[in-house]
């Protein structure tokens, strides 16, 4: 996989040098926050999260907030709204996630030591304030999993800044126990949450109806022999028309179908515009 090698080059030009590689792409402003990539999520008109770090709950036709606009479709890169964020862009970002690749973000001193200690070696980009140990492989993207250190992978982006050093290695599986938390205390089987109109309590929450309900999708994708696309959208489908209604789905819950599919061989976008289709035919 080939880079541009130099950060100081237009955003622009950086970004078309980057989607040519397989890797997907997104324009950031000040402060390190993307842009709303079409003109009914300009300035946040379309209702976004205000910080606009995660896919908004807007109405267009496709994705445009965050790592869910990440697109290597030079076409979309180059298009009239996209070509005016470009223009004000100061940096760019990537979906490490489409990728097929993690980003251990290690904020500081720290936290490299303590990776230098425990990580195997893989390549290295340097920060403003500490490191990028990027892997090959993607995993579902966990903040803090310890002090000073990030990993972004499924469902984030990363600021690019360069290739950096080193050969990348594949992912390991210390990488992906940071992902894993311990065990929350157990809940009572039911619990009350508000309901909406009409709906009376949400069995949803009981712990062990969600978790199997996602184990049971995460087996569905795993074990498609064919027809993985229709599949994906069907068991998408099944999982909002379960829980799509009662706020129990996490973006953790979210991010293990998106990686069983992906997988399977299904692509972030892909994965997004399944999701995207099967929340517009239930209305939610």
């Amino acid at each position: 996989m080939t880079h541009p090698t130099d950060i100081r080059r237009e955003p622009l030009s950086t970004a078309l040098s980057l989607a040519a590689s397989g890797i997907p792409v997104l324009p950031l402003r000040a402060g390190k926050v993307p842009f709303g990539n079409c003109r009914r999520c300009t300035d946040n008109a379309c209702g976004g999260r205000p910080n606009m770090k995660t896919a908004g709950p807007c109405a267009c036709p496709g994705p445009c907030h965050a790592w869910a606009a990440a697109t290597t479709d030079p076409d979309v890169i180059q298009s009239g709204v996209w070509r005016h964020a470009w223009m004000r862009a100061t940096a760019v970002a990537y979906h490490p996630g489409g990728a097929w690749l993690t980003v251990v973000d290690l904020d500081n001193a720290d936290a490299i030591v303590w990776a230098r200690e425990n990580l195997p070696t893989t390549q290295t980009v340097p920060t403003t304030r500490g490191e990028h140990w990027i892997y090959q492989g993607p995993m579902r993207s966990v903040n803090a999993v310890r002090p000073g250190v990030d990993i972004k992978s499924t469902m984030a982006y990363a600021r690019w800044l360069g290739p950096g050093t080193g050969t990348m290695t594949e992912l390991p599986e210390v990488v992906r126990a940071l992902a894993l938390k311990e065990p929350a205390p157990a809940r009572p089987a039911a619990v009350t949450v508000p309901a909406l109109p009409g709906s009376g309590e949400c069995r949803h929450r009981t712990p062990a109806f969600l978790e199997r309900g996602i184990a049971m999708a995460e087996q569905r994708i795993t074990e498609a022999r064919s027809a993985i696309h229709a599949t994906v959208y069907r068991t998408f489908l099944a999982v909002l028309s379960t829980h799509g209604e009662c706020g129990c789905l996490t973006d953790a819950h979210i991010a293990r179908l998106f990686i069983a599919a992906q997988a399977k061989g299904e692509s972030a976008r892909h994965c997004t515009d399944a999701w995207t289709n099967a929340r517009t035919r239930l209305g939610l």
